[in-house]
C-alpha cells in the first residue's frame, strides 16, 4: 500500500511539474529555429547537404560549417591512424616480399636469413608474414575510409539536428485525476501532436 501512496505521490508531482513548465514555454517561435548555440536562426533545407558536401571535400570542413570545431581533431585523428598504420604495413609487406623473392632467386643474403646456412625465418613464415601485413593494410585503410564517411554523415546529421525545430507541437503530459464520488486516482499520460502551421 505504501509504494501505492509513494507511486501517486510522485505522479502528482510530476503532473504540477509538467503543467508548471508547459505554462512557461507557452512562447512559440515562427518561422525561426532556435540553434544550439542560443541564437535565432532562419530555417535552411540545404544547410545538412552544405555540411556533407564540405566534409566530402575537405573533412572536418562540415564540422567548421556546424561550429562544432571539437570534432576536426577526432576526425584527422582517426584519418590519420588509419593512413599511417597503412603505409607501415605497406612497408613491412614490402620487406617481407623483397626478402622472399631473392629467397626464390637464390640469394641467402636478406635480413631475415641469418649468419648460419639455415634461415632463422623459413620461406613459409615469409609467406604468412607478407599475407598478415596485407591484412592489416586492408584493415587499415577500411578504419581510414571509415572515419571519412563518418566525418560526412556526421556533419550532415548534426546540421539537422542544429536546426531542430524545439516546440510544443509534440508534447507528453502526465496526468493525475481524482475522481470526486470514489475518491479513487486515475492516472495516465496524454500525447498531443499538433499538426498546424508553424
Amino acid at each position: 500500500m505504501r509504494i501505492k501512496h509513494l507511486f501517486l505521490l510522485f505522479f502528482g508531482i510530476v503532473t504540477t511539474l509538467a503543467h508548471a513548465q508547459d505554462d512557461e514555454l507557452d512562447v512559440r517561435v515562427q518561422d525561426t529555429v532556435v540553434a544550439t548555440t542560443g541564437t535565432i536562426l532562419d530555417y535552411d533545407p540545404l544547410a545538412p547537404s552544405k555540411a556533407a558536401f564540405y566534409s566530402a571535400v575537405l573533412p572536418g570542413l562540415g564540422q567548421a560549417y556546424n561550429r562544432k570545431y571539437w570534432k576536426i581533431p577526432i576526425v584527422y585523428a582517426g584519418i590519420g591512424t588509419g593512413i599511417y598504420f597503412w603505409i607501415q604495413q605497406d612497408q613491412e609487406y614490402d620487406r617481407f616480399r623483397n626478402a622472399f623473392k631473392r629467397r626464390l632467386a637464390g640469394f641467402t643474403d636478406d635480413e631475415f636469413f641469418g649468419d648460419g646456412e639455415t634461415p632463422l625465418v623459413s620461406n613459409d613464415r615469409l609467406i604468412d608474414a607478407q599475407r598478415q601485413a596485407q591484412k592489416n593494410k586492408d584493415i587499415s585503410l577500411i578504419v581510414a575510409v571509415a572515419f571519412y564517411l563518418i566525418n560526412i554523415v556526421d556533419a550532415n546529421v548534426d546540421a539537422h539536428l542544429r536546426q531542430y525545430n524545439i516546440n510544443d507541437d509534440l508534447s507528453l503530459t502526465p496526468q493525475l485525476q481524482i475522481d470526486p464520488v470514489s475518491t479513487q486516482a486515475s492516472y495516465g499520460l496524454s500525447l498531443r501532436f499538433n499538426f498546424g502551421q508553424r
